[in-house]
């Protein structure tokens, strides 16, 4: 879940030891989203997915984060195609050809984790698959940058670079952020931005990156819901996020993606970088 409504504009900077809590919170954040990852398939109606996450998140000693923040309805924040971000679990059935992101968060003794991920499903259109794959890895040039002594700048820079080389456009009203005993802390963490701008970096900083990457226009529009929001073009949008600590010289991924990548591995559902070098 991304957010600009920071109440609090404090930057901690956390422990060893409150990072090893945060990263048990996101081991069992990545064996929901894998949970949610087997069920993936046209056909399934969207809140059944809600379902199985808030249930192995319970059953796992979590809470989930996104269920009741600020009135929010569901576990999982769900958006189909061009919904960006904040799309509500539903009585919508996945169709061949859609893509779908799961975004969900954990909180578990006293921390949160933060990660979403985004899925083909069944037959997509090549180009599309290609903006999942290069979303994908614009989240990986923003956390190289996630390192003491740089700025937080610097991340949206190399994830803006990225994208924009291929065409794409990046959204600017929702951006990543602070995580830890709150979902959302400080410092807001933008997907665009210049170079040695922005609060510095400092070892100790937890970020959800999370880069929400257009196909289309970057322009978005909110829905009468209050929450969803979808590309002004109705073209398709894909977002991916890591819970990350910064460090000196590499920053530490909390979050992983590895339960989902077994379950996905070698089906339709797989998003690979490698597929890139073909492109």
């Amino acid at each position: 879940m991304s957010s600009s409504d920071k109440k609090d504009k404090m930057i901690f900077l956390r422990s060893d030891e409150e990072i090893a809590l945060i990263k048990i919170s996101a081991q069992v954040l990545g064996k929901a989203h894998a949970e949610v990852a087997k069920l993936i398939r046209p056909g399934i109606a969207t809140k059944e997915l809600d379902k199985v996450a808030e249930t192995f998140i319970k059953d796992n000693g979590g809470s989930p984060s996104f269920l009741g923040y600020n009135k929010f309805p569901a576990s999982l924040c769900i958006s189909v195609n061009d919904v960006v971000v904040h799309g509500f679990p539903s009585r919508y059935e996945l169709k061949d050809g859609d893509i779908i992101s799961i975004d969900c968060g954990v909180k578990l003794n006293g921390y949160h984790s933060d990660s979403a991920y985004t899925y083909p499903v069944g037959d997509v259109n090549p180009a599309v698959r290609r903006l999942l794959s290069r979303t994908k890895e614009s989240l990986y040039v923003g956390i190289e940058k996630a390192i003491d002594g740089n700025r937080v700048g610097d991340i949206g820079y190399g994830i803006q670079t990225y994208a924009e080389n291929f065409g794409y456009s990046v959204v600017r009203e929702l951006v990543g952020h602070g995580v830890g005993e709150n979902l959302h802390e400080a410092p807001e963490v933008p997907n665009y931005g210049k170079r040695g701008q922005g609060p510095k970096l400092k070892e100790g900083m937890i970020l959800a990156i999370e880069p929400m990457i257009n196909f289309g226009k970057k322009g978005v529009v909110q829905e009468r819901d209050g929450w969803t929001i979808r590309t002004i073009d109705r073209k398709p949008s894909a977002h991916f996020e890591h819970t990350v600590a910064v460090r000196k010289g590499k920053a530490e991924i909390l979050t992983t993606f590895e339960y989902i990548e077994a379950v996905t591995a070698n089906t339709s559902l797989m998003v690979d970088t490698q597929e890139l070098m073909a492109a």
